[in-house]
Formats: C-alpha cells, sequence, structure tokens
C-alpha cells in the first residue's frame, strides 16, 4: 500500500517521505517491525516510542510516524497525535472492515460484558445474525472464541478483528469500549451504529484521576454513534447527554423520564421478570440472571435492539431464552446443601450490587470472599472493606492481582473499611487457601460468593500470570473433601 493511502485522512503536520512510498505492513512494537513497515512510535504506559525509532530502522522499518522529528536519517511523517494516526492508518490498511458492518458500542462501568452477550443472542435469535464479539471475557467471531488481553485491543489488532469478522460474513459487531480505548484513540475511525451507556462507579481512577474526567472519556461515545441508549436512572447520564452528537434513546427501571421503562418488577432466586414499556407498547421480560442490575442490562439490551429496528416484542422474547455469561453470577457445582457463586464484581458498586442481590434470595448467612487488584486505585479498598460488611453476613478478604505490590499491604488497606464493624471476618492473603477454608466452614444453606476474579482463570503476581481457575480450586477441595 502507498504511504498515500495509509495516511489518509490524517492531519500531517510535515511530510518527509515520498507520497509514493510501498509499505507492507505497520507496527507499533519495534521488536515486531518487519522489513518495509511503517512504524508507529506511539507513547505508552510505562515507556516512549519515539526511545525505541533505531530499533525499528535496524529490523527494516521504510517510514517512522511519529510526533516528534527523528534524529535519524529515514522517511518519517509528523503527526499530532500517533495513537489516533495508527488508528487510521490500521483502518486504511485494513479496508474499513467496520463500515460492511454494524458495529454497537457498549460502555460503562458496570454491566458491559453481560450486555455484550445478551445483545449478541438478541441479535442472533431475532434477524439470524452473524455477530462478532469482543470483551473483556474474550472474542467471539460467531461461535468461535477467541483469548484477549485487553477489554478493547490496541487499535492495529481491533481493525485486524474487524477484517477477519467481516471475512466471516459478519453483519454486526457488539463489543466493550473502555474509557480507555475512548481516550487513548483506540476505536478512532469507527462509526457506531448505535452507543449505549450503562452507569458509571469508582474505577480506573489510577488513570482518569477524578469521576469527572472518568466520566466525560466515556461521554466521547455519544459524539460518535447513531443512536445513544442512556440509563436515565444513572447520576452521571447527563454528562453522558451534554454534548452528544446523536439521537437518545433513555431507558428506566426508577421511573425517570425515559422512552423505555421497566414496570412491575418481580426478583426471584434464578431470574427477574418486568413489564417493558416503551411508546405505547408493552411487553412481559423474564430474565434467567437474578438482582436488579439484570433489570439494567435487560433493559439496555432492549433500548438497542429498538434502535436497530428490532420490535418489543420480539426483544422481549429473545431475553426468555437468554443465558448468563461465565464469571457472572456464574453457578460452581457443590458437595452439599450450600451454594457458591463466582463473579466479576471489582468495583465498589458491582459489588454492593452483587452482595444486596443475594441478600434479596437468601434465607441464611451471604459469605463473601475478595480482594483488589494491585497497581490500581487504592482509594477503592477501604470502600469495599465497608460495603462488604455492611452487605453480608460474613467476610472473607484475601488477595486478587497484587501484580507488583505486597498482598498483605492491600489486604490491610481493604480492612480499615471493616473498622468499627460488627459484621465478622477472616484475613487470608493465599487466594486458594482461602476459598478452601470458606468450603471447609460453610454452614448449611450458606451463599458463598467469590467476587473479583469471574472469568479470569489466572492470577497476576509481579508482572507473570499463573494459572489460578477458582472452578477447578472448588471442584479439586470438594473431591478431596470427600475422599476423607
Amino acid at each position: 500500500m502507498k504511504l498515500s493511502q495509509l495516511t489518509e485522512d490524517i492531519n500531517i503536520v510535515r511530510l518527509e517521505a515520498d507520497p509514493e512510498l510501498e509499505v507492507s505492513g505497520i507496527s507499533y512494537d519495534s521488536r515486531k517491525v518487519k522489513r518495509g513497515d511503517a512504524f508507529v512510535a506511539i507513547s505508552g504506559f510505562e515507556t516512549d516510542g519515539y526511545k525505541y525509532i533505531p530499533s525499528a530502522i535496524a529490523n527494516g522499518a521504510a517510514v517512522i510516524i511519529c510526533d516528534r522529528a527523528p534524529q535519524e536519517d529515514i522517511p518519517y511523517v509528523l503527526v499530532e497525535n500517533c495513537r489516533y494516526a495508527l488508528a487510521i492508518m490500521s483502518k486504511n490498511y485494513f479496508g474499513a472492515p467496520a463500515e460492511s458492518m454494524k458495529v454497537i458500542g457498549i460502555t460503562g462501568t458496570n454491566g458491559k460484558t453481560t450486555t455484550t452477550y445478551l445483545l449478541k443472542h438478541l441479535l442472533e435469535h431475532t434477524l439470524g445474525a452473524k455477530v462478532g464479539l469482543v470483551g473483556t471475557n474474550g472474542n467471539m467471531i460467531g461461535d468461535e472464541f477467541i483469548h484477549t488481553e485487553r477489554t478493547t485491543p490496541e487499535s492495529f489488532e481491533l481493525q485486524q478483528l474487524f477484517r477477519e469478522m467481516a471475512d466471516a460474513g459478519c453483519t454486526h459487531v457488539v463489543m466493550e469500549v473502555s474509557s480507555h480505548s475512548l481516550v487513548l484513540n483506540r476505536v478512532a475511525g469507527i462509526r457506531f451504529a448505535v452507543g449505549a451507556f450503562t452507569n458509571l462507579t469508582q474505577d480506573h481512577l489510577d488513570f482518569h484521576h477524578t469521576m469527572q474526567a472518568y466520566a466525560e472519556a466515556k461521554a466521547k461515545l455519544f459524539g460518535v454513534c447513531g443512536v445513544g441508549c442512556i440509563n436515565a436512572d444513572d447520576a452521571w447520564s447527563g454528562v453522558m447527554t451534554k454534548d452528544a452528537k446523536c439521537d437518545l434513546l433513555r431507558y428506566s427501571a426508577d421511573g425517570n423520564d425515559a422512552e423505555l421503562t421497566a414496570k412491575n418488577i418481580k426478583f426471584m432466586p434464578s431470574a427477574v421478570e418486568f413489564r417493558a414499556q416503551f411508546k405505547g407498547e408493552s411487553a412481559d421480560v423474564r430474565l434467567a440472571i437474578p438482582g436488579k442490575f439484570s433489570v439494567y442490562n435487560a433493559l439496555n439490551t432492549i433500548a438497542i435492539g429498538l434502535a436497530l429496528g428490532i420490535s418489543l416484542s420480539d426483544c422481549a422474547e429473545a431475553m426468555s431464552s437468554a443465558h448468563g455469561v461465565k464469571g457472572r453470577m456464574e453457578v460452581v457445582p457443590t458437595d452439599g446443601d450450600y451454594t457458591i457463586l463466582i463473579d466479576y464484581a471489582h468495583t465498589p458498586d458491582a459489588l454492593e450490587n452483587a452482595l444486596k442481590a443475594l441478600k434479596a434470595v437468601t434465607k441464611e448467612r451471604v459469605v463473601v470472599l475478595f480482594g483488589c487488584g494491585g497497581d490500581r486505585d487504592r482509594t477503592k479498598r477501604p470502600i469495599m472493606g465497608g460495603i462488604a460488611a455492611d452487605n453480608a453476613d460474613f467476610v472473607i478478604v484475601t488477595s486478587d492481582n497484587p501484580r507488583t505490590e505486597e498482598p498483605q499491604a492491600i489486604v490491610d488497606e481493604i480492612l480499615c473499611g471493616l473498622e468499627g464493624k460488627s459484621t465478622p471476618h477472616i484475613a487470608i492473603c493465599d487466594r486458594v487457601e482461602a476459598i478452601k477454608w470458606a468450603i471447609d466452614n460453610h454452614r448449611p444453606n450458606d451463599v458463598i460468593l467469590l467476587a473479583g476474579k469471574g472469568h479470569e482463570d489466572y492470577q497476576v503476581v509481579g508482572h507473570e500470570k499463573h494459572h489460578m481457575d477458582e472452578r477447578e480450586i472448588v471442584a479439586e477441595h470438594i473431591e478431596m473433601r470427600n475422599k476423607k
């Protein structure tokens, strides 16, 4: 591809290269540069790609895309923003694959993953569509599952994935859109048919620093979509809609002004039921995932379906055949009269919602086991400790992904939130041992919530990932108990 084609629609500050130069590929990692590639010198969280220009040249880079003129004698293109340039170049390189599909983006703190899976099911069920999915649990092309490292991949990998989806015959893509991806231009150049907002609670303040900045990052989605589906009950919904450049479809379960509403909500141990109302029509909805958050996930999914032209009755009918998502209130087999659930709840709001949902349908104790991630927002640790104490009957504080922090130091910060609380608790740093302790010390009819890891089958210690699947831990320990 000619350099001029590759850099089309990019604001070029200075061109010090032949526009007719043939470029064979794109790389933003100097170690992966191949002869004839364009090397994009993006800045990472820990280093600056500009430093690796000599390495990229040594590996055969034909041209450098940068925001500062390189010292080396090599053709280069000076741009305002390297991350934006990478996104647009990647789009051009792969032939703008997203333009042949309807792309639906879902942003918010909690509920993104469940909503993407519900929406994938709705589109397949009502339209017979082949759907691509991009999310925290992994990526999917139809029924094919692909593991991933990020909620929203870097722009080059994202556009490459879109190309694979389009070539495989996908007509729709549903994707989680993280605040990082919006700020760091990973989704630049994508026009979303529909954008959806779930909610906003404390998370990622190590990156955004303030809730206002976090909200404004999420709101960027509604400047690049056709229709915005907004949770009218969330306190930050006004920020989402303030500068929105799209049509809006609001949904509410609390009686706020909205086009789509939920009435007559009923909560059960294994499901929620409500009556959905939209423009004078109504339909009964049942979703086999308990908790009020499931009402919102269902409403959000239905709102997106309506925005895409699917009838309310068809949306409601699709919800009745939808199933839960791995790591989201996932039931794990046990050996007795107690229940173990695995949930990804790793924010204050998500933990509170999960515990309140369980308390509403549990006659005996709700036991919660959780930790907090290392090298992440420290301020939420005591908050989550307090939430656990206020909403559970017994609390087990343990490790999550400690990363480069000492697990005991993280546990101690969580325990600060339990000071002065009457709720009994124990701290066991080793998460495997903590899970075993919870099983060994259960009481009849206890509900044990293993919170924080969800779909993850690993633990990050230092910079290394170690295999750790809570399902396997539970199964192996129960088997050992039964052999005694």
